[in-house]
């Protein structure tokens, strides 16, 4: 599964690879997705909004309460520090892979079919762990609750295998190629 995107590094003859910039900004950026849309925008969950201290360990933090909201607001800005962290690393990791022609990298299906795995990576991870093993919190909590973490799983799924078939797609980029100018015009 480890393939390149047919770039070349500057220091060696093998091909450098969009695969773990993109997989590691698909996760930051997906973990930012589900947090500002079902944390903050949907309110449908909180990060230990589901806790029950009997399974794992945690108190109950009640997110109808002003204790328990204040506990779930702080457990979701350590989970979106998590993602932010998980950008800045993405881009640190694709700035030093990525030499020349950084414009045209952002164009490239092979980094953004890649992004598009990470962020289904993490509907997956975080979907397994925090709403089927540990329950700290579902997708839509109430009657039906499984269905909704089926679908983000499913979801997830879907993003991974359309991620992968998207960056399949890529046409292999070489940053050390020449950027292609227009031709100029006659008067």
């Amino acid at each position: 599964m480890a393939t390149t995107t047919g770039e070349t590094r500057a220091d060696t003859s093998r091909p450098a690879s969009l695969q773990l910039p993109g997989i590691v900004l698909g996760v930051g950026m997906g973990g930012f997705v589900d947090g500002i849309v079902l944390h903050q925008l949907l309110q449908w969950h909180h990060m230990l909004s589901s806790t029950n201290h009997d399974r794992i360990g945690v108190k109950y933090y009640d997110p109808h309460t002003v204790s328990g909201l204040e506990m779930n607001t702080l457990w979701d800005g350590v989970f979106h520090t998590v993602c932010w962290l998980a950008v800045l690393v993405g881009l640190a990791v694709l700035y030093a892979r990525v030499t020349h022609n950084r414009l045209r990298v952002w164009t490239s299906r092979v980094l953004w079919g890649w992004m598009l795995v990470g962020w289904g990576l993490f509907n997956l991870v975080e979907g397994v762990l925090d709403h089927h093993i540990l329950g700290i919190h579902h997708v839509y909590e109430g009657a039906g609750q499984v269905w909704w973490d089926l679908g983000f799983l499913l979801l997830g799924a879907l993003l991974v295998a359309g991620g992968y078939l998207l960056q399949r797609s890529g046409q292999p980029f070489d940053p050390n190629a020449p950027t292609a100018r227009p031709a100029a015009r006659r008067a």
